[in-house]
């Protein structure tokens, strides 16, 4: 066993890489969603700063995650806190969803700096329960947990990477991307603990709940988006007449 002080221990036992594998299952299942929110939130910039956009992004969303790791158990006690998690979650969602399928010109608004606070917001408010799930698979075991919390980088880049340039290909995936997170945020909402001692939902209603978050995120976003349209619509005629006028 190697002994590394207050970052705990390597060793090559049953129990070390038992552990070792739950965190590594836990990174690959719980990471899509964070990948998703990534993909979405780089949508909006030029390709050349999308991949500074995604590794920034990535990389102050999981030193955050590390900060949070202490107050994570804590944080999940707060009432509401869930619930309110979940309806920025939602706002975040109709955001990037009309961002990625405006028909607008990108322009200086659409830097990395915008894209990296979406991102950074978005991850912390959707990490407490990863974090919660590694830091129990990893048993107190300091290197397990940074390892854990360090290795969701390479994967979370990796897969939002892909995501970015299959949205670009097949706009359909910035739907589906959209109704996932709204997914989420219906998900956080029903699982807050008053709601939960509140209305008791079952499996039932939490799913009708999530699928209705989904699609409102859809709805909401394509309203938003005409709206726009028709301003941006106006604009022109407007510039039009002028021209012709002058």
């Amino acid at each position: 066993m190697l002994d590394l002080g207050s970052f705990g221990h390597i060793s090559f036992d049953l129990a070390f890489l038992s552990a070792l594998l739950s965190i590594v299952l836990i990174n690959l299942i719980l990471s899509g969603d964070n990948a998703v929110v990534i993909a979405l939130a780089v949508r909006s910039l030029h390709k050349n700063q999308r991949k500074w956009g995604i590794i920034l992004g990535s990389g102050f969303a999981v030193l955050l995650r590390v900060g949070l790791t202490f107050f994570a158990a804590k944080l999940l006690s707060i009432p509401f806190l869930k619930f309110l998690g979940g309806l920025l979650i939602a706002w975040i969602a109709v955001k990037l969803f009309s961002e990625g399928t405006s028909e607008k010109e990108l322009g200086e608004a659409s830097n990395i700096m915008q894209a990296v606070k979406t991102i950074c917001i978005a991850d912390l408010v959707m990490s407490v329960d990863n974090i919660l799930a590694i830091a129990g698979a990893s048993k107190g075991n300091m290197f397990l947990l940074l390892f854990g919390l360090g290795s969701s980088i390479p994967l979370v880049v990796g897969t939002s990477t892909l995501l970015s340039m299959l949205m670009d290909k097949y706009p359909i995936i910035v739907y589906v991307g959209a109704a996932i997170l709204g997914r989420v945020a219906g998900e956080m909402i029903m699982t807050d603990p008053v709601i939960v001692s509140f209305l008791k939902p079952g499996e039932v209603l939490r799913y009708v709940v999530e699928i209705a978050f989904a699609i409102a995120v859809i709805v909401i976003g394509k309203l938003l988006v005409k709206r726009e349209n028709r301003k941006m619509e106006k604009l022109s005629l407007l510039h039009g007449s002028g021209n012709e006028g002058g």
